[in-house]
């Protein structure tokens, strides 16, 4: 048996507050589970995203989360929960003016092939994306278009 307090797993660096991947701190090897917390205008992924294997569950603790799909928006709240196929395009966000907090569940841990799409302004258009760390700042994590190299985000 495993036990871990959330609040004692350390957070990672992205585009929310707070990620925390509690399914490691427990040892799972099957599957993968993070504990969120986004604030207003924060997103759970660095853009609209696909797992090329993996299966992914939000289950939203508090607040309302909106997740982008191919067939629209869906709204998730308090107590419900959502599921992705595998290779299903979504990305979940807080649109509103309350802290979310969230559970996410993936399975298998390893996701395979993860493809992000975002804005570019340099391209007029969603393109591939790639996260890497700038050379200008260590502490940053950036999205950068694969077509142009153009930086479309920037998370620190």
């Amino acid at each position: 048996m495993e036990k871990v307090a959330v609040d004692d797993v350390d957070s990672w660096q992205g585009p929310a507050s707070v990620k925390r991947p509690v399914g490691r701190a427990l040892g799972l090897t099957d599957a993968a589970l993070n504990y969120y917390e986004l604030a207003p205008g924060e997103s759970f992924a660095f853009g609209y995203h696909r797992h090329e294997r993996q299966e992914e569950l939000f289950y939203i603790i508090e607040g309302t989360a909106t997740f982008e799909t191919e067939d629209g928006e869906t709204v998730v709240g308090r107590g419900e929960l959502v599921r992705f196929e595998p290779g299903e395009w979504q990305q979940g966000s807080n649109d509103g003016d309350e802290r979310v907090r969230a559970l996410a569940f993936g399975a298998p841990a390893e996701s395979g092939e993860t493809t992000i799409l975002r804005a570019c302004p340099d391209c007029g258009d969603r393109t591939e994306q790639a996260i890497d760390r700038p050379d200008d700042d260590e502490t940053a994590l950036v999205t950068t278009c694969v077509d142009c190299d153009a930086e479309t985000a920037r998370f620190s």
